[in-house]
């Protein structure tokens, strides 16, 4: 199966940039988004009618036009999951799971600690949370957890790491320290494990032609469990893609 996550920066934006087209010419099989800025219905309607048989599943925030997961599927999984279980952590509509038999496939959009950092207590708090999560699925079966983890995890992994160290979003200690708890409690990076020293990044600031400049970050990941990782194959950054700030990330897996 060729598995693919993407944070498209609003599903009804996307969708009028030839997100189906694209689509159709991916090759994937399973693909998670991420930000989709749009109530259930609203992403039921933005993605009718795409070519293919897809099966779409979302998860909504309730505050209108925020945050929001998506999984659309060629193949129809045996259950899907909303959130993570946890009061106050799933109202952001911030995780879509879906149990295809053989391995569980996670969609995350972890909440970004905002300007000035003030959400980054409840990032802390949702690190622990997640984590938790994903090794109660990953006692059931193999995981593939991938999305935008709001975090650069390594000074590669951004194009200015000492100008952003402990000052911005998604390149603190506390984030990047709640990144590694997720390595170490039994889940790899896939991309860097097979690129360790690669720099490539997933998203740029709409500012300052960050884009064109390559000045970037690596926010987008696909992360397996003990289990699931033996049945990886490449993974890959599709910087070329375009349609958001962020660009896709794919995964092509063995069953």
């Amino acid at each position: 199966m060729k598995l693919g996550t993407w944070n498209v920066n609003g599903v009804r934006a996307v969708v009028k940039k030839d997100f189906e087209g694209w689509l159709a010419s991916s090759g994937l099989d399973v693909l998670g988004l991420q930000e989709t800025k749009a109530q259930d219905d609203q992403v039921r309607e933005a993605l009718f009618g795409l070519s293919g048989d897809w099966h779409v599943y979302s998860s909504s925030a309730v505050k209108k036009g925020y945050s929001g997961t998506a999984i659309i599927s060629k193949v129809e999984p045996v259950s899907v999951t909303h959130g993570i279980g946890v009061d106050g952590m799933d109202d952001e509509g911030r995780v879509t799971s879906a149990d295809f038999g053989a391995f569980h496939f996670v969609t995350v959009y972890t909440p970004n600690s905002s300007s000035g950092l003030k959400r980054l207590p409840f990032r802390k708090e949702w690190d622990v949370a997640f984590l938790d999560y994903l090794k109660r699925l990953s006692s059931e079966k193999p995981v593939l957890c991938c999305g935008d983890l709001n975090v650069a995890h390594q000074p590669l992994d951004l194009a200015r790491p000492k100008s952003n160290y402990n000052k911005t979003p998604g390149y603190t200690q506390e984030e990047i320290d709640g990144m590694s708890a997720l390595l170490d409690g039994g889940f790899t990076d896939v991309w860097r494990d097979q690129n360790p020293e690669r720099v490539q990044y997933s998203w740029w600031s709409y500012r300052g032609g960050s884009r064109e400049k390559n000045v970037g970050w690596r926010l987008d990941y696909f992360l397996a469990s003990a289990q699931a990782l033996p049945h990886c194959g490449k993974a890959e950054i599709w910087v070329d893609v375009h349609g958001s700030d962020h660009c896709p990330v794919v995964l092509d897996y063995q069953i």
